[in-house]
């Protein structure tokens, strides 16, 4: 009988054997990506250090730019969502990794039976039976095809990706908070220099008035002068309207409700850190969306290895046990203790294709968790790009623009001077100072776009979570 029973105890464990020899969950390999080719410039790196390593704080010198950092860093409601999505992913990955243990419950039952006078057990007893019960029971799963260890790491993934997420947000704030910090700068300066105009325009409208009563203009000259005024004015008004709009933003980036930035000036920033990509290889463990896409993939491989599993039996192992009673007095009583063990292998055959379905979507989304994954990455190589090219495109342009203003402010002073002793038209006049005053506006945006291009490109290299 012994013998019998060992026999039949190894020929389900070869059984088993041979069926896992059948299905061994996969290891995740990252994939092949050319990664090299995904930088497109003419600057190749020489240097594996990356302006994503420098600390955010190194980074920006202006005192109160950090000061909104930290509090955007604190208060911002995109931040604590996402924290909370990774304490809800925190609590899956915990459940996962319980799946090794045994199930156990308890339970405390009371159960009354009327019986019927003509059936079997009526005969014997009469009226009613009340019984009472003190259960536990407790059932473990075998994971001989790697389910549960493939169920633990794909939350594990799952839990990753949370945490990237966060630092994703956590660099996009960052960027955010110094582009429109920056903005508000540039147009603080443009406000400045268009009260300026005003109040020479205004000069220069009784000046033109006054050429009128002499003789030497008419007074189409004294209404195009006006004319370039009111312009000035509108371009103030709108000035202040995109002030006032980007405060509010800040302010809700900020997580505020609207109210006043204080600011310093946009000669006082300075950007002293090298501008640096490192390699592009760096941007798997730098950017925050490339690492949270490649966690997305790990989270659908392995979910595709726990389906795949689902082909292949389950052994599970069950026990209850307990007091049982038709007497409270003798509930814990010895005579009262029952037991029983239930050991099954389950295999599937017929279940309308559930399994096969579940299996062939879980290969789907795999292939798209693969494919977001390689989109995520050419789309932080075209960032990286477009900022490198940005950025030089806006050293080139300021020299460009400084050296057209300073032609136009001259022409400006040499044609009123002309105008006012008679050798110069009015209209040459206004022509030299409307572009004296927008070829301004434009320096000073090249110089913002420069700032903004240094902050896309910290970001894009995923520069800021550190």
């Amino acid at each position: 009988m012994k013998k019998h029973v060992i026999y039949k105890l190894s020929a389900a464990a070869f059984l088993m054997f041979s069926l896992q020899s059948c299905f061994v969950a996969r290891e995740y390999k990252r994939p092949e990506m050319p990664v090299e080719a995904y930088f497109r410039t003419d600057k190749l790196p020489q240097d594996s250090l990356s302006l994503a390593a420098v600390p955010w704080k190194e980074l920006f010198t202006d005192s109160k730019l950090i000061e909104y950092i930290e509090k955007g860093l604190s208060n911002n409601i995109d931040i604590r969502i996402a924290m909370q999505q990774i304490e809800a992913a925190n609590a899956y990955y915990k459940q996962a990794r319980a799946a090794y243990f045994p199930a156990l419950n308890g339970g405390l039952q009371v159960s009354q039976q009327q019986l019927a006078k003509n059936s079997q057990s009526g005969s014997v007893f009469s009226g009613s039976i009340t019984q009472y019960e003190l259960s536990a029971s407790a059932s473990w799963e075998a994971d001989i095809w790697g389910r549960i260890k493939s169920s633990e790491r794909a939350s594990l993934a799952s839990y990753l990706q949370t945490t990237a997420a966060h630092k994703a947000v956590k660099t996009q704030l960052i960027a955010n908070i110094a582009s429109v910090y920056y903005q508000l700068l540039a147009l603080d300066e443009q406000q400045r220099i268009t009260e300026r105009t005003i109040a020479t325009r205004e000069k220069s409208l009784e000046t033109t008035k006054a050429l009128k009563e002499a003789g030497y203009v008419t007074e189409v000259g004294v209404q195009q002068t006006a004319a370039q005024l009111y312009s000035a004015r509108a371009l103030l008004v709108d000035t202040r309207k995109n002030i006032k709009l980007l405060e509010n933003t800040m302010s809700i980036l900020l997580g505020d409700s609207p109210h006043d930035i204080e600011r310093g000036t946009l000669s006082e920033q300075q950007i002293t850190q090298e501008i640096n990509t490192g390699f592009p290889v760096q941007l798997f463990r730098s950017r925050p969306d490339v690492m949270a896409a490649e966690y997305q993939l790990i989270n659908a491989f392995e979910l595709t290895n726990v389906a795949k599993s689902s082909f292949y039996p389950s052994l599970r192992i069950s026990a209850s046990g307990g007091f049982q009673s038709i007497e409270i007095e003798k509930l814990l009583s010895v005579n009262s203790l029952f037991a029983s063990t239930v050991g099954s292998l389950t295999q599937p055959i017929f279940n309308g294709r559930r399994i096969r379905s579940q299996y062939e979507a879980a290969q789907a989304q795999e292939q798209q968790a693969y494919l977001n994954f390689k989109r995520a990455l050419l789309n932080a190589g075209r960032e990286v790009s477009d900022a490198l090219y940005s950025y030089k495109a806006a050293e080139e342009r300021i020299s460009l623009k400084a050296e057209e203003f300073e032609a136009y402010n001259k022409a400006a002073v040499y044609s009123e001077e002309l105008l006012n002793n008679g050798m110069a038209n009015y209209l040459e006049v206004l022509t030299a100072q409307e572009n004296a005053l927008y070829s301004q506006i434009d320096l000073i945006n090249a110089r913002f776009n420069k700032l903004n291009s240094v902050v896309e490109l910290y970001r894009a290299l995923g520069g800021g979570w550190q």
